[in-house]
């Protein structure tokens, strides 16, 4: 068995994830205050050195002194200039850990040490002892006399010390003010998505009156307004499921309340009758038929709603042929009720399909135009030639559909509002099975309608 994840809340994920970003910036400032400042500070300070002994190098004896002058003010280091082992003369030794203000017996052996050499140039790295720093001394031969640079390799001025001291006071609130920031922040983003959770539990128990509010978050009004719109379709098909088991279960009552009287009425009265009896034997297998087409129609919808029989059986027919067969199956209600099939085909129009479920579409829109016809109870059978395809109409002369209900014909529990004729039975299933065969076949089709002129329903079928 899999170890189950140990799962935390969004706030405070959030609120985790933005303590660290700040704690991680303020231990970078230590870091870099601690230690990289200290080795930036060191490579600075030779770098000035190196350069002060180049434009020493480049200057001329008599403008000697103010070059040193002016580039240990402004450096930042003192120099002594000594044609011995005795200083001639020092400048800015008033500098803070300048070791030439005082007799640093360390710093005059290393002077000496240079001096007796006979080297050009030298240097020297050394712990200042009185300050307890790094330092650096430069030893320079310039013409007869010595010049010796010293820098501080570590920066002790007044000013970076009280830095570093108030710098822990200056992490420790500003990790306060992340941490408050970051509680804000995390409400901020999480409130929002937290009220949407408790209202989609509310819709997901059958609630289709909650309301979604909108934020200031791009992302989270997204959500909120797809929420919303799938509330809004939730409760439309719920509306239309409870209209679907209404028209179901009217449409099952009726026959099963006729196949029982009549089957009472052959027991106690006309089984003495035979043409009585035969006729009521008839009415109970007209409505046993009509029963046994409404299952089919939910048993056909349903298969095609959950993927099952996907599989086509394409194959060359004519589709003429199939119409005209169909046709003779409603020839008993042309003579019983009069009703007019106007049929406008070629001679033939062989096309490539599932016979059997295309059949099937043509079967469902013959008796959804039978059900909604005008009064004269005229229904057109179209079939005509596009290039290579064929287009198949079926019309009726009923009142039409509105304008704003024909995007929702096609849904598998609308049912048009409009009283239709009981000749053939209707379950709201007809149309959404005509556009699951159509579109699992890949071919076009739609309605045209006009009020109180009658409605076109098409699909176009491909040719050989």
């Amino acid at each position: 068995m899999p170890k189950k994840k140990n799962k935390r809340s969004i706030q405070s994920k959030t609120l985790f994830y933005l303590i660290t970003f700040n704690a991680i910036i303020v231990i970078l400032l230590w870091f870099f205050q601690i230690t990289i400042f200290d080795r930036y500070y060191e490579k600075y300070q030779i770098k000035i050195l190196n350069t002060m002994v180049d434009d020493i190098n480049n200057t001329s004896s008599d403008a000697i002194y103010t070059k040193l002058e002016e580039a240990a003010y402004y450096n930042g280091v003192c120099i002594a200039i000594t044609s011995d082992n005795s200083y001639v003369t020092t400048i800015n030794a008033n500098m803070d850990g300048c070791v030439f203000k005082n007799n640093n017996l360390k710093v005059q052996e290393m002077m000496q040490s240079f001096i007796s050499s006979g080297d050009n140039k030298k240097t020297f790295k050394f712990i200042n002892e009185d300050r307890h720093i790094a330092a650096m001394m430069y030893g320079l031969k310039y013409n007869n006399n010595y010049i010796f640079m010293y820098s501080n390799l570590e920066d002790i001025s007044m000013v970076t010390t009280v830095v570093k001291r108030q710098l822990l006071y200056l992490s420790i609130v500003a990790l306060i003010i992340a941490i408050i920031i970051s509680v804000y922040l995390a409400n901020k983003i999480t409130d929002p998505i937290t009220k949407i959770t408790k209202k989609a539990k509310l819709l997901g128990k059958g609630n289709y009156d909650v309301t979604f509010d909108e934020s200031d978050i791009k992302e989270i009004d997204d959500l909120a307004t797809t929420l919303t719109q799938a509330k809004e379709e939730l409760g439309k098909t719920d509306e239309l499921r409870r209209d679907l088991m209404a028209n179901v279960s009217h449409d099952l009552k009726t026959p099963l309340t006729m196949i029982k009287a009549y089957a009472e009425m052959i027991k106690d009265i006309s089984y003495k009758d035979k043409a009585k009896m035969n006729e009521h034997l008839d009415i109970i297998i007209d409505e046993t038929d009509r029963l046994t087409l409404l299952v089919n129609d939910i048993l056909d919808l349903s298969k095609l709603q959950s993927g099952e029989n996907q599989n086509l059986k394409i194959e060359e027919f004519d589709l003429v042929k199939e119409i005209n067969s169909i046709l003779k199956k409603y020839e008993i209600i042309k003579e019983t009720e009069q009703y007019n099939f106007e049929v406008e085909m070629p001679e033939a129009a062989i096309v490539k399909a599932d016979r059997n479920k295309l059949n099937q579409v043509i079967y469902n829109l013959i008796n959804n135009a039978i059900n909604y016809t005008g009064e004269d109870k005229k229904v057109t059978i179209k079939v005509v030639k596009e290039k290579k395809n064929y287009k198949v109409e079926i019309i009726d002369t009923g009142k039409g559909i509105k304008k704003s209900e024909l995007p929702h014909i096609w849904d598998k529990y609308y049912k048009n509002s409009k009283k239709h004729q009981r000749n053939v039975v209707s379950t709201g299933l007809g149309l959404a099975i005509v556009k699951q065969i159509l579109e699992q076949h890949e071919f076009n089709y739609g309605v045209n309608s006009v009020l109180n002129k009658g409605t076109t329903f098409y699909f176009i079928v491909k040719g050989k």
